[in-house]
C-alpha cells in the first residue's frame, strides 16, 4: 500500500495513527436541552465502513476502471462510498444537481457512467430520463439519509484490499459549477488530489486532530487524509444560500471547530449574525473563503468575528486548486486596482499573457506581458489538470503544453516532479498550463491580483475595462448590495453599463446619478453613464456568489436603465 498514489490509503493510515478520534459527525437532530445531536464515528469505525462499502459494491459488479455517478446526500453516505469507490479503484462521477435539469442530464450523458450509486430519488430520475443514463448498467440503492450506514450483515468482511494506483491514473471526474459557460467534468488524477492535501495542509498549517466544518461537500474528502474532524454542516448543498446562519455558528461552537470553507456569500450571513448577536466564533483558527471575490467589508469584520483567527481566501478553480492564497492581514484596503488574491503557492509557477480569444498550443504562442499590466492569468503546477473529460476542443482552448522544457527531477517520495519556485525557471518536460479564464496581473513583489472572468470584460471602441477594479468604485456606496459591469453591444464597440442590486427600497434615479458621481472620479470608470436595477441576482449555485453578468448584459438589453449624462 504504501507503494500506491490511491488516495483512499490516507483512510487506513489514520485509522491507525489516531484510531478513536472522531473522524465524521453527521446532524441528526437536537438533544433535549438543544444542543445538535450527532451520529459520530471513529477514524477506525470509518475505515471499516469504508470497507464495508467496498463488499457492497464488489457483490454488485463494481469493479476497477468503472465510472460511478455518486447522487447521495451529504455527509457519510458521500465521504464512506467516496473512499470506497477510490479504494475500488474505481472513478466517482461527481455533478452539482443545482446546475439545472438540462445541464445536468447533458453532463451525466457526455460522462458515460457504468454504475449509478444513488438515493431513490435519483434512481427515479435514471428511468424517468433513461437516454441521459442509457450507459448505466447496474444501480445501487443508497438510503436518502444522511448518516445512512451499510447494514450490519455486510461488516463481517476483512480489511479489502486497495487497488494499487499510480499517480497519473484517474481517480474521479468534478464536474465545473458553469458560471461562465456550460458545465464540464474535469479529470482529476490519484497524484493530483494528493498534491492538493499537501498543498492545502502545508500552506495552512493544519494539523491531525483539527475540526473542520466544510460548507461544500467536496471538500470534506479532503479531510480523512489531513487527519480533520468532518463536521457535516446543517445545510442543502443545493440552496446554499438559504442556509440559517444560526445553526452553523451552533456548531461551530458546540463542536470547537477549528478549521471551515465556505462561499464569501456565506460567510457573509454568518458574520452578520454574529454581529448583530455579539458572538465572535473563539474557536476558528481559519476560514477559507472562496468563489468569488472576497469583499472589502468582509475582511474588515474578519478581525471583529475571529479573534483567535485568519480569514483566507484561496484561489483556483475546478481545475486547478490551489492556485495563491491571502490572508485578511496582507489585504490593500479600499484599492480600485482589482481584488489581491496574493502569492503563488511553493510549488506552482504563474504567467500573465496577453489576452487572446483562441486556443494556444504551446507557450511559443504566447506573449509574457510586462509586471503591472492586465492579461490573462495562467498556471502550471501539481494539481493543474490534463483534460476535460469527453470535451477535445474545450481542452484544447484551455490547455498549453511544454514540450520545449528540458528537465524535471523527482521529489523526495518519487511521486511528483519539483516545481518552479520563482520566475524564470523552466517548468518540467511535458509540464501542462492552465488558462484560469481570468484577467489579472501581477505586481513588483510577485503578487497576484484578480480583474475579472476575461469573458465578462467590456471592450468599447477605446479601451477594455474589467469587472473587479470597475465594480469595487461603486461598492463603496451604502445603498449597493451587489453591482455588476455589463457591455451593450458588440464586443469591439459595447457600451460600459452598471447593474446593480440595491441593499433596500430606494430612488433608483437619485441612486443613478450619486453612482455617476463616483463614475467620473476615476478614469477607468467615468464612462459607466447606464445604469439598471435588478432585484435579486442570478448567481452560481455551488457558492451563490459569482455573479452570472452576461445573463444580466442580455436583460439589460431590454431595459431602459437610467441614463446620466
Amino acid at each position: 500500500m504504501s507503494d500506491s498514489a490511491n488516495i483512499a490509503r490516507h483512510l487506513p493510515l489514520m485509522a491507525a495513527r489516531q484510531p478513536d478520534h472522531p473522524a465524521v459527525k453527521i446532524p441528526r437532530g437536537r438533544t433535549r436541552d438543544g444542543h445538535i445531536d450527532y451520529l459520530t464515528l471513529s477514524f477506525r469505525e470509518l475505515d471499516a465502513e469504508m470497507d464495508a462499502w467496498v463488499a457492497h459494491l464488489k457483490e454488485q459488479g463494481v469493479r476497477r476502471g468503472d465510472r460511478v455517478l455518486v447522487m447521495v446526500r451529504q455527509g457519510l453516505p458521500l465521504i464512506a462510498a467516496a473512499f470506497a469507490l477510490f479504494k475500488l479503484g474505481a472513478v466517482p462521477v461527481i455533478i452539482d444537481p443545482g446546475m439545472g435539469r438540462k445541464n445536468f442530464l447533458a453532463c451525466v450523458a457526455r460522462s458515460k457512467p457504468r454504475v449509478l450509486l444513488g438515493i431513490p430519488l435519483a434512481q427515479m430520475l435514471s428511468h424517468l430520463f433513461r437516454s441521459a443514463f442509457a450507459t448505466v448498467e447496474i444501480r445501487v440503492w443508497v438510503a436518502g439519509s444522511p448518516t445512512a450506514r451499510i447494514p450490519q450483515s455486510k461488516r463481517e468482511n476483512r480489511e479489502s484490499k486497495m487497488v494499487n494506483n499510480a499517480a497519473a491514473d484517474l481517480a474521479a471526474v468534478l464536474f465545473t459549477s458553469g458560471s461562465t459557460g456550460a458545465p464540464k467534468g474535469v479529470c482529476y488524477e490519484h497524484g493530483m488530489f494528493e498534491a492538493q492535501v499537501r498543498l492545502v495542509r502545508d500552506t495552512y498549517g493544519i494539523q491531525p486532530g483539527e475540526v473542520d466544518l466544510p460548507m461544500l461537500p467536496i471538500f470534506a474528502l479532503f479531510n480523512p487524509a489531513l487527519g480533520m474532524t468532518t463536521v457535516v454542516p446543517e445545510l442543502d448543498p443545493s440552496r446554499p444560500a438559504a442556509v440559517d446562519p444560526a445553526k452553523i455558528v451552533q456548531a461551530i461552537q458546540q463542536e470547537r471547530v477549528s478549521n471551515s470553507f465556505g462561499s464569501p456569500t456565506l460567510w457573509r450571513k454568518i458574520f452578520d449574525y454574529c454581529l448583530a448577536e455579539d458572538i465572535r466564533l473563539t474557536s476558528l483558527r481559519r476560514v477559507l473563503c472562496a468563489g468569488a471575490a472576497v469583499p472589502a467589508s468582509l475582511w474588515a469584520d474578519a478581525w471583529r468575528v475571529l479573534p483567535n483567527g485568519r480569514l483566507h481566501s484561496p484561489y483556483g478553480a475546478t481545475e486547478v486548486l490551489p492556485v495563491a492564497s491571502v490572508a485578511a492581514d496582507e489585504i490593500v484596503p479600499a484599492s480600485i486596482g482589482g481584488s489581491l488574491i496574493g502569492r503563488p503557492l511553493s510549488e506552482n509557477r504563474v504567467k500573465i499573457i496577453a489576452l487572446h480569444d483562441g486556443p494556444l498550443a504551446t507557450l511559443a504562442a504566447t506573449r509574457e506581458i510586462p509586471v503591472g499590466q492586465i492579461g490573462e492569468i495562467i498556471v502550471t503546477g501539481p494539481t493543474v489538470t490534463k483534460v476535460y473529460d469527453q470535451l477535445p476542443e474545450a481542452t484544447a482552448a484551455a490547455k498549453i503544453h511544454t514540450p520545449e522544457a528540458k528537465s524535471q527531477t523527482s521529489s523526495t517520495d518519487g511521486s511528483f516532479g519539483v516545481w518552479p519556485l520563482a520566475s524564470g525557471i523552466s517548468a518540467p518536460a511535458g509540464a501542462v498550463w492552465h488558462r484560469m479564464g481570468d484577467a489579472g496581473y501581477l505586481d513588483a513583489q510577485n503578487r497576484l491580483w484578480f480583474c475579472g472572468r476575461i469573458a465578462e470584460r467590456v471592450v468599447t471602441a477605446t479601451a477594455t475595462l474589467h469587472t473587479e477594479p470597475c465594480e469595487q468604485v461603486f461598492r463603496e456606496h451604502e445603498s449597493v448590495a451587489r453591482c455588476a459591469l455589463i457591455g451593450l453591444g458588440e464586443r469591439g464597440a459595447q457600451e460600459p453599463a452598471l447593474v446593480v442590486q440595491a441593499k433596500d427600497a430606494t430612488d433608483e434615479a437619485n441612486l443613478a446619478v450619486e453612482l455617476r458621481e463616483l463614475a467620473l472620479r476615476h478614469p477607468h470608470t467615468a464612462a459607466i453613464k447606464r445604469f439598471f436595477f435588478h432585484p435579486s441576482f442570478p448567481v452560481d449555485v455551488r457558492h451563490n456568489a459569482k455573479i452570472h453578468r452576461l445573463t444580466l448584459a442580455r436583460w439589460a438589453a431590454r431595459q431602459k436603465g437610467h441614463e446620466v449624462s
